[in-house]
């Protein structure tokens, strides 16, 4: 089948072509096509190019315009082309009229007969009668003069079909060209000026003249153009402005860059700065350190080696100081005995009373012993009362010289125990393998050692990157161990870390960081305290006033409070004046709670508020401050709650008190284990001095009752009278009968501790 964009070409030409002109057009097309037709009749067979020469020399042509062949076979083969002779429609109508064409079988006789197939003109009728183009009355005559010519432009264009769409297009609109020229150069394109115009003012496009292209004026076009000219002069200012700005931004920010990268390598000159400085100060601190240790040495005492059998032992050998103490108590003494034994000797030279006058034999007596000795002789009642007095003074001189030296001596104890602690100290620091002011994690620059656990070290770090004193905790592994017995380890530090990690209170030591050094070590990052904690004070001053001790125990009630509010709620288990930091080093101060690798996570699964969770754990601890229920023995383990840091709080208190532990004071833990000690505690006693408020004693009482059934919790214990001091004021000024009530627990409390 042909290309349907000939047939558009074709309409497209008639529409545009005024039909006074119309012949014109076919017969220069005609033309056209027919060179290029004879051109290729060398390649038909001879049949076929006698009835094309036939057809265009005029032979055979048809009678009528509108008879033609079935547009089946016209359109399918060569042979079979439109009869239809290619020349003006003049000679057309003059064939016409002379000659006729033999009528094909489907016709009449007349030529008049209806044929049994469509005409390809009927086609081209069917598309005038539609209002594609926009065609009024006017034009209708001009459309049916079209028809008579189109069947011969259609013949032609289908004499061709090898010709392509493209050259179609291109010869077409060559002779359209041609015509617009030749009908401007015509006399008669003006008589139809008036139809092409009225065509030209349809709504359609017109492609024959630029003036039909739009109803512009020039005005409206520069305006359009300057209003163009402004929008296109104002994006581009806006983009300049915007590149400007833009500029400006990457200039400012390569500034900045430049500004961070100056700050950066500042901060960092201020951190290796830091670094030196610190160090250089640590240095100088452990040489001051180890100089004080070296005078020590000489003055209070030292460690040496001595050997038994095969093997060898540290003996502590006092120095000067306690030496020189030693000899002052025995010089006193030996003066002390040497009074007394004169004061004998003066008993026996004590004169007779007043009353009684000597005898006759005691005057001899008197004179043979003056020719014995001066010690023989009697003395007279004034002269023993002088020396009587004389001795006396003596003596009391003397006791007042050895209390003061056995003060100096409890003085040179406590500072003995300090010198022995830094001896261990600098010990370990000296074998420790951060002794060299390491840097871990990037971060924390180790300073000194503090102390030396079981599997521990404790340092002295300052964070580079919060610029604050830490506390690093370095955890060592024993490299001997199975892998089992390090993970149960590690698995416990872990556990110690995500329980103390989500606590904040200011009396609760905060945890900052966590992180591992290699498969054996791992460190944990801790809140600073300068002062020491409240087990050293202890040792240095033995015990404190009931106010410090008080003040101490709010503060851990507080703390224990807190423990057991949050969810799930917490058993430090492990309360002892070692884990009670006091901020300022002395007991009127702050205090903080450390230490929970034994704490107890009281969850749902495991925790029942009737009997309280199972102890895991039985053994661990410190015995001294762990009540009876901890050391119970039976097919399952016993149950504990937060009773148990209650015990504690009351052995502590009681420790403050009086200096020293209410149960096993002088025995070991394992003593302690063997005796059953605290499984046989039933009741607290008190001494008598120091002298302690009975509503101390009742507090304690509360605190260490036996059984746990019969001892307050923690929320009881933060509600307790005793540490309310509104509470206590009114009850101290309430009536009389108040009044007899606390002297009669007062009263029983006396002879219960006597």
């Amino acid at each position: 089948m042909r290309p349907f964009s000939e047939i558009i070409i074709v309409s497209f030409v008639i529409n545009k072509v005024g039909s006074s002109h119309f012949r014109f057009m076919v017969s220069q097309l005609t033309f056209s096509f027919s060179v290029e037709m004879m051109e290729e009749l060398h390649s038909l067979d001879p049949r076929r190019q006698e009835l094309l020469e036939a057809r265009f020399t005029g032979v055979g042509v048809s009678k009528g315009p509108l008879n033609s062949e079935s547009s089946n076979q016209s359109l399918c083969s060569v042979g079979s082309l439109s009869d239809k002779e290619v020349e003006t429609p003049e000679k057309k109508q003059n064939d016409q009229r002379n000659r006729k064409r033999k009528a094909e079988p489907y016709e009449t006789s007349q030529g008049k007969g209806t044929p049994r197939g469509h005409k390809i003109s009927d086609y081209f009728e069917r598309r005038v009668e539609q209002p594609l183009y926009g065609l009024d009355g006017s034009a209708a005559k001009e459309a049916s003069e079209e028809q008579s010519a189109l069947p011969t432009l259609m013949s032609v264009m289908l004499a061709k079909p090898r010709l392509d769409t493209e050259q179609l297009a291109q010869r077409g609109a060559g002779l359209c060209f041609t015509f617009v020229s030749a009908q401007q150069n015509s006399p008669s394109s003006t008589g139809s000026g008036n139809t092409e115009h009225s065509c030209s003012s349809q709504k359609q496009i017109s492609i024959q003249h630029r003036q039909t292209q739009s109803d512009l004026t020039i005005e409206k076009i520069s305006a359009l153009e300057n209003s163009k000219n402004s929008d296109l002069e104002k994006k581009e200012g806006r983009i300049d402005d915007l590149l400007r700005a833009n500029c400006d931004l990457r200039r400012q920010i390569d500034e900045q860059q430049k500004m961070l990268e100056k700050y950066k390598e500042r901060l960092n000159r201020c951190v290796t700065m830091s670094k030196k400085l610190l160090i250089e100060k640590s240095k100088q601190e452990k040489m001051a350190c180890r100089d004080k240790s070296m005078q020590d040495r000489l003055r209070l005492g030292h460690f040496t080696t001595v050997r038994h059998g095969a093997s060898f032992t540290e003996q502590w050998t006092d120095g000067y100081a306690f030496q020189n103490l030693i000899k002052q108590q025995e010089r006193i003494n030996s003066q002390r005995e040497e009074i007394e034994r004169q004061r004998k000797m003066l008993a026996k030279r004590k004169p007779p009373a007043m009353g009684q006058a000597p005898p006759a034999t005691n005057e001899q007596k008197q004179r043979k012993s003056k020719t014995n000795g001066a010690e023989n002789e009697t003395l007279t009642l004034a002269e023993y009362h002088e020396q009587e007095e004389i001795f006396k003074l003596r003596l009391g001189h003397l006791k007042k010289e050895e209390a003061e030296i056995q003060a100096e001596l409890e003085r040179l104890e406590r500072v003995r125990n300090l010198h022995i602690r830094e001896l261990k100290r600098i010990h370990n620091e000296d074998n420790s393998q951060f002794k060299d002011h390491p840097t871990l994690n990037d971060r924390y620059l180790l300073l000194h050692l503090l102390g030396r656990g079981g599997f521990s070290e404790v340092y002295k770090a300052f964070d580079l990157t919060e610029q604050r004193y830490v506390a690093v905790k370095i955890h060592q592994l024993n490299k001997n161990w199975r892998d089992e017995k390090k993970e149960n380890y590690h698995k416990h530090a872990c556990r110690e870390y995500r329980i103390h990690k989500e606590l904040d209170h200011p009396r609760i030591v905060k945890l900052y960081d966590y992180f591992s050094l290699d498969t054996d070590s791992f460190c944990t990052v801790l809140e600073y305290c300068e002062g020491n904690d409240l087990d050293f004070y202890l040792k240095q001053h033995k015990l404190m006033s009931e106010k410090e001790a008080r003040s101490i125990i709010m503060q851990i009630v507080n703390a224990l409070k807190y423990l057991n509010e949050i969810k799930p709620p917490i058993i430090h288990y492990d309360l002892k004046p070692g884990n009670i930091l006091l901020v300022n080093g002395t007991a009127c101060g702050e205090i903080k709670i450390t230490d929970f690798g034994l704490s107890k996570i009281m969850d749902d699964d495991s925790y029942n508020s009737v009997d309280g969770m199972e102890l895991t754990s039985q053994g661990a601890g410190t015995y001294w401050y762990l009540p009876p229920e901890c050391f119970v023995v039976g097919k399952e383990p016993p149950k504990i709650s937060n009773k148990v840091d209650v015990w504690s709080v009351g052995v502590i208190f009681y420790q403050c008190l009086y200096g020293r532990k209410p149960f096993g004071h002088n025995q070991s833990q394992q003593d302690i284990l063997q005796e059953n000690t605290i499984l046989k505690a039933t009741e607290v006693q008190f001494p008598p001095k120091p002298v302690v408020t009975p509503e101390a004693k009742a507090f304690i009482r509360r605190c260490l009752a036996y059984r746990k059934e019969d001892r307050i919790d923690v929320q009881q214990l933060a509600c307790d009278p005793y540490l309310l001091p509104h509470i206590r004021k009114s009850v101290s000024t309430s009536s009389p009968a108040g009044a007899a009530i606390a002297s009669t627990s007062g009263a029983s409390n006396n002879s219960s501790s006597n």
